[in-house]
């Protein structure tokens, strides 16, 4: 009988003994959990591109802005006719696909592809357009371009696109330097004027970097808009 109980009494207790770290996990206080915010990102106001520092000019959100301004305008001028969007690359790249996502009524758009900067300056020459492929013959065609500055090319594809017999012909351009512009087709509609500043991001690069950006640079320590 005493050799039944102590066996029963030790079966309890190990049983009490095994689970007592399983029952103590239940109770063990709360540690609370750290929550760090981290911060947004802290190059946005600084761009560095190799041996240049870029700050802040223009930013995305009145980018965005104008953008949208922009296109309502392009809306109500031509509504009811065909229009076809020739985006100018590389620089245009940004630009077009905001405008189109804001340009509701149907249209086309393509894009062709020249060269006239190298490094921070104009290289005063246009390479040949490539890649229009689209019939623009009796269209409404408005070229989509980043930036018009000395305007030599707008002269070119002016020259080349004309020879298509389009039913007319329009710039529109986010950014225009009108102390530097020396053609003879000046954007119909435009974004922001700024002053003869180089400047970079949202599309625009210096030797081929900085593209990638939301907001748009000037080189640091130029007169902001």
């Amino acid at each position: 009988m005493y050799g039944r109980e102590c066996g029963c009494f030790r079966s309890d207790f190990t049983i009490t003994i095994f689970l007592l770290p399983a029952i103590s996990l239940l109770f063990k206080p709360i540690i609370p959990l750290k929550i760090v915010l981290l911060p947004l990102k802290l190059d946005d106001k600084v761009l560095q591109i190799n041996d240049k520092t870029f700050e802040i000019f223009i930013r995305k959100e009145e980018i965005q802005a104008e953008i949208a301004s922009l296109a309502a305008r392009l809306e109500a001028d031509y509504a009811g006719k065909e229009v076809v969007f020739i985006a100018v690359l590389n620089g245009a790249f940004m630009f077009a696909a905001d405008l189109m996502k804001q340009f509701r009524s149907p249209c086309e758009i393509t894009f062709v592809k020249v060269s006239s900067y190298k490094g921070m300056n104009s290289s005063g020459r246009v390479d040949e357009v490539i890649g229009l492929n689209t019939e623009i013959k009796d269209k409404h065609v408005i070229i989509v371009e980043d930036i018009v500055d000395t305007g030599i090319t707008m002269e070119k594809l002016f020259t080349l696109l004309s020879v298509e017999k389009p039913a007319s012909l329009e710039i529109v351009t986010l950014l225009h330097k009108p102390e530097a512009f020396k053609g003879t087709h000046t954007p119909t509609y435009i974004g922001f004027s700024i002053p003869n500043k180089f400047v970079v991001g949202y599309g625009l690069d210096y030797d081929e970097l900085g593209r990638n950006t939301e907001h748009i640079y000037q080189l640091k320590g130029e007169t902001t808009h």
